[in-house]
């Protein structure tokens, strides 16, 4: 399941590193996803 996810948020949301956000000067919505990709990969690579 969180493989799929992986995927959708992928294509979905937009990447930060492609942009080179800083953390430090994230605002609350930015660190949100950030956080929720964190959560989602890391579910999808231990389900291996």
């Amino acid at each position: 399941m969180f493989k799929i996810v992986a995927k959708l948020n992928k294509i979905i949301l937009p990447s930060f590193s492609k942009q080179q956000l800083d953390p430090a000067k994230a605002k609350k919505w930015q660190l949100a996803i950030l956080a929720w990709r964190y959560y989602v990969t890391s579910r999808a690579l231990s389900n291996k």
